[in-house]
């Protein structure tokens, strides 16, 4: 289950070890922001640079050794006053308990018997830390006049964290100090550690990261020293740059989205003593309860007293939970590897191809997902890659044949193949596509089996590779499926078997929501495609029956949201892939159906809650 940050003790408050002149340490950090805010490197050249910021970064550490606010005694020492603190803000305390649970970190434990959906934990709002209660803090001027601040709530919770820390009459003391004192997020791996994850999908977003939050940091630290509204802040003497990872991973690893006060929108909040349950599968099981003004928490299944209680976080994929959360999910029934697919623009048919893919609801060219069960491809990549496939011929019955819009909706329907030609390029692009992918890596699937048995790999290292072993098993399942319906479809056009045809009495099947698979297409169950799924408004129904907020673990907003004179170009999913993905052919030669597909290239593509990390 999710493994959370370790916790290291120590005994001193601040104070700077070592005198440092704020002009050479000024010098370094802007040195630091002109190097994380250059353009961004040509391809192959991500992981010099990160090297490079890596190293600034270390200077700086070395120069701000013993000046960060650390809390005297272990974490576990802190966990009596933040039940305190809890039951005196109204919160319920009397089910569970904090406890540890080994490699797991601490949890919330039964201290009797809990029923399956039944309530058992509330926070009411005065105890959440949101973008509002930053907004009426010490942090409030500077806010009001930094656009960065304005437009990143993730970074504003970060600084507001920060300045709650340093003030002792802050109302959550209690709640920051129960916090880890560092994280097992990538912020944290060492360089040889990172290095483990070349090869796999996490790489480019952690190198990201890695650069966003070392530029907001540099940002940052100039305008404390110099901003006369930020000058004021407690951050003025002591803001390290582990106290900003450290800001920026616990708002990463516990950030969700809660309604505002008046119900009008969503902000960002640290809910305390909920963020220490840890992920198992399941459903989402948290709202926001308007009428009372508190977050609620079912119990997700039946719970005996001294079990641990679990959430789950949402449909994140093993590379999210590692990047954003610092741990790596087993029994991830949810893992998927991304890739980027798209038509190119100099094709000959695109202009059809894209027209049937519009009246899909799918773009040109998107981010789609491969994933760990059968199928392995949703109903929208099933979709695309059919068109990606179709003749000319094909196309046209698509957009001006008889019936032509109801067919739109068979798209995705694995019932109702356009022709079985169609079926055998589709599957057959699939498999030589996971295939090539597989190659992109430096290590074999049992090469990684065997490190993961060596008994002096680091922790960082150790879920590194699991990772990257996990991305190859999908690749692996993927070829091997799209192999296995090649042949079946091979078969079907050598038996020159019927086509199975679409009626006008299929349409109820098609749009019914117990089909096999959601035909349309802009709204499957799926929020990995494509983009995320934002959290909505529901209707749902708890503690006899109020309205509240639906809650997953909000998708993390991290160092990669930046913004502004520090915002990061993100990658435009309308790019074109290689055309060499698109001239796919398959010629009939004989009834038997043999045919010869053209070279495809590969291209690797980067398709919480809350606390996670601990």
């Amino acid at each position: 289950m999710g493994k959370k940050s370790r916790v290291k003790t120590q005994k001193s408050g601040s104070g700077a070890s070592t005198v440092v002149s704020p002009k050479e340490m000024m010098n370094l950090v802007s040195e630091l922001l002109q190097k994380c805010s250059s353009a961004a490197p040509s391809a192959g050249k991500e992981w010099e640079e990160y090297v490079q910021i890596r190293g600034l970064v270390e200077k700086i550490r070395k120069k701000q050794k013993g000046m960060s606010v650390v809390f005297e005694g272990s974490r576990e020492d802190h966990f009596p006053d933040l039940m305190s603190w809890a039951q005196d803000c109204g919160a319920s305390c009397d089910g569970f308990t904090v406890a540890s649970f080994g490699k797991e970190g601490y949890g919330l434990q039964a201290t009797r018997d809990i029923k399956a959906e039944e309530l058992f934990l509330w926070i009411p709002r005065k105890m959440l830390m949101t973008v509002e209660s930053a907004q009426n803090s010490v942090l409030g001027p500077l806010y009001t006049q930094d656009r960065i601040l304005q437009a990143m709530g993730n970074v504003t919770l970060a600084l507001h964290l920060l300045c709650e820390r340093g003030d002792p009459s802050s109302p959550w003391l209690p709640y920051i100090r129960s916090l880890p004192q560092d994280y097992d997020t990538p912020m944290y791996y060492q360089q040889d550690e990172v290095r483990h994850l070349q090869g796999t999908q996490a790489l480019p977003d952690v190198l990201s990261q890695y650069k966003n939050t070392a530029r907001q940091y540099a940002y940052f630290y100039k305008l404390v020293q110099t901003h006369p509204t930020a000058s004021k802040l407690p951050l003025k003497d002591s803001f390290t740059f582990d106290d900003y990872r450290w800001a920026v991973s616990s708002v990463m690893t516990r950030q969700n989205q809660i309604p505002t006060e008046d119900g009008s929108r969503v902000t960002l909040a640290l809910i305390p003593l909920w963020d220490m349950c840890n992920h198992t599968n399941g459903l989402i099981t948290t709202g926001y309860n308007l009428e009372d003004d508190r977050c609620e928490c079912v119990a997700l299944q039946d719970y005996k007293e001294n079990e641990q209680i679990y959430i789950f976080y949402g449909t994140r994929s093993n590379a999210e939970f590692v990047i954003h959360n610092g741990f790596f999910f087993q029994d991830n029934a949810h893992d998927r590897v991304k890739i980027k697919l798209g038509v190119s623009k100099s094709e000959r048919l695109y202009a059809m191809k894209a027209e049937v893919l519009a009246r899909a609801g799918i773009p040109a060219s998107s981010i789609f997902a491969l994933h760990c069960n059968e199928p392995p491809i949703s109903a929208q990549l099933l979709a695309f890659l059919r068109v990606f496939c179709m003749t000319e011929e094909e196309l046209k019955d698509y957009l001006v044949g008889e019936r032509a819009i109801n067919k739109i909706f068979t798209l995705g329907n694995s019932e109702f193949p356009v022709s079985w030609e169609n079926e055998i390029k589709m599957w057959t692009f699939l498999e030589t596509r996971a295939a090539l992918l597989l190659k992109t890596y430096k290590t074999s699937s049992e090469e990684d089996r065997s490190m993961l048995e060596k008994p002096d790999l680091s922790l960082h290292s150790h879920v590194a590779v699991q990772l990257r072993l996990a991305e190859k098993q999908i690749l692996e399942k993927a070829l091997a499926s799209g192999r296995a319906k090649r042949l079946h479809f091979e078969k079907q056009l050598a038996d020159d078997a019927p086509l199975p045809r679409y009626e006008e009495s299929d349409i109820a099947l098609l749009e019914n929501a117990d089909a096999k698979l959601p035909i349309i297409l802009r709204k499957l169950e799926e929020v990995e495609e494509g983009q995320e799924i934002q959290v909505e408004e529901h209707s749902h129904l708890l503690n006899g029956g109020k309205a509240v907020y639906g809650m997953d673990i909000d998708p993390p907003v991290d160092a990669n949201g930046d913004t502004g004179p520090l915002r990061e170009e993100t990658e435009e999913v309308s790019k074109d892939v290689n055309s060499t993905l698109d001239s796919i052919t398959i010629c009939n030669a004989t009834q038997k159906g043999q045919r010869e597909v053209a070279d495809r290239s590969a291209n690797r593509t980067e398709d919480n809650p809350k606390e996670k990390s601990d």
